[in-house]
């Protein structure tokens, strides 16, 4: 018996054949039975909810990954307002989500049956993971299958507001043809990575890898965080497994702010909801300094920041992420000082075959037991 549904697009095609002949290869290796047509395909493009089949060779639970291509699972796609209903109405044994949807303690205390709660990315604010651990649930992440793209997501950003290309993508279309030498004139002042701080607050993770990039531009890194003191990074620029190992030193939360030429978070949101940045935060950075956030929306304090940009003390802010997210403050999204992405650090083809891969695996784990 198969019972679940699609929830949202989450990744692409590109882990698709991979993780299909993956979970073939475990469903066979248990002697589980396949689809009609010899083999189930696994499409990356969905996270689904999952419900267990059951053998009549063995009492054995294993969770399918379901494809658009069932129509059981086309044609029902709840509505999260819905979820709690559509859990236990179908019996769903485990539950993928991304980041937007919320599994708070309302959602395990209705749903006895849910065993299993996995997250495709990084942070877990959307869930209630201790409590569903409380409960004897697995709630599990895959923290380690997007930290590339994030990181580069960070330098594409920087790259942009350093060249003045989020601004000049939006002025060429429409004045590029009249205004070419004005707008060539506007836009000489930007200016190079090389030789400037990043200050980055989180060293863990993707901070770690966004040291290493910073360092391949010749960036001096200064990192912060409140549970690390030294850090080891082994590096391998030359993709040749010839690696060394550099040290770091975190330094203090004031330090970065005085030092940073420009400041990257990745950090979770503050236990007490509160934003990590705000005014005063602000007033303590240098002068014309530039802000990215690829975190989490609430991190910094929005109104804040934008007194900041408008007078001039942040010189550029890059925000992939908002506190409102799905509908962000139009100020943010039309400022001209700011580079924006609609929360898309993941969203790589590579990332999204990693979490693919992760969450394969540990719904496999769990549900073999």
């Amino acid at each position: 018996m198969i019972r679940g549904a699609l929830l949202k697009d989450s990744v692409t095609e590109s882990s698709d054949r991979r993780n299909t002949h993956k979970l073939n290869i475990a469903l066979k290796a248990e002697g589980l039975p396949l689809p009609q047509d010899g083999f189930l395909k696994i499409t990356s493009k969905r996270l689904s909810f999952f419900s267990e089949i059951h053998s009549t060779e063995k009492d054995l639970p294993t969770l399918l990954l379901w494809t658009k291509c069932l129509s059981l699972v086309a044609n029902h796609c709840p509505a999260r307002e819905n979820l709690i209903d559509f859990i236990n109405n179908t019996q769903v044994r485990g539950l993928l989500v991304r980041s937007a949807t919320k599994v708070r303690k309302e959602v395990f205390d209705a749903c006895p049956n849910l065993s299993f709660v996995g997250r495709g990315g990084v942070g877990m604010d959307n869930i209630d993971v201790d409590y569903g651990r409380s409960l004897g649930k697995t709630v599990a992440n895959t923290p380690a299958s997007s930290t590339r793209s994030v990181a580069e997501l960070v330098f594409a950003h920087l790259f942009s507001v350093a060249r003045f290309l989020h601004h000049s993508n939006r002025t060429m279309p429409a004045d590029g043809h009249s205004q070419f030498d004005a707008l060539k004139k506007r836009y000489a002042q930007a200016f190079e990575l090389k030789g400037k701080t990043l200050g980055i607050i989180g060293f863990g993770r993707i901070g770690q890898e966004v040291a290493q990039i910073a360092m391949g531009l010749g960036m001096r890194v200064l990192p912060y965080d409140p549970y690390v003191k030294t850090a080891e990074i082994e590096v391998d620029f030359l993709q040749t497994g010839d690696t060394f190992t550099l040290e770091f030193e975190t330094v203090s939360l004031n330090e970065l702010l005085l030092g940073s030429d420009a400041i990257t978070l990745h950090v979770p949101m503050p236990a007490n909801g509160m934003p990590l940045l705000n005014a005063a935060e602000f007033a303590c950075m240098k002068p014309g300094a530039v802000l990215i956030n690829t975190a989490r929306g609430g991190i910094i304090h929005e109104s804040d920041l934008l007194d900041a940009l408008n007078s001039g003390k942040v010189a550029f802010a890059c925000l992939d992420v908002f506190e409102n997210e799905p509908h962000p403050n139009p100020e943010l999204l039309n400022h001209p000082k700011i580079s924006v992405s609609p929360h898309v650090g993941g969203s790589t083809a590579e990332a999204q075959s990693r979490i693919g891969e992760e969450l394969l695996d540990l719904v496999l784990d769990h549900f073999r037991g």
